[in-house]
């Protein structure tokens, strides 16, 4: 098994974070408005799901 040092381990991490590519800030502020857009669709297309089933479990329960 290989020893263990903290310090080489954090001088490896160092090395591996510098070479992640990060986004620009232009890029990011596009994903995150296209995540926004993507939980609003998700959340009105639940709440009509949710309407609809509300619906048929009232009409077997309860005959309305």
């Amino acid at each position: 098994m290989a020893e263990s040092n903290p310090l080489e381990f954090l001088r490896e991490v160092r090395d591996e974070a510098r070479k992640v590519t990060w986004p620009t800030r232009r890029e990011l502020m596009i994903s995150t408005i296209m995540v926004l857009i993507m939980v609003v669709i998700a959340s009105i297309f639940f709440l009509g799901v949710d309407a609809v089933l509300k619906v048929v479990v009232d009409k077997i329960l309860f005959g309305f």
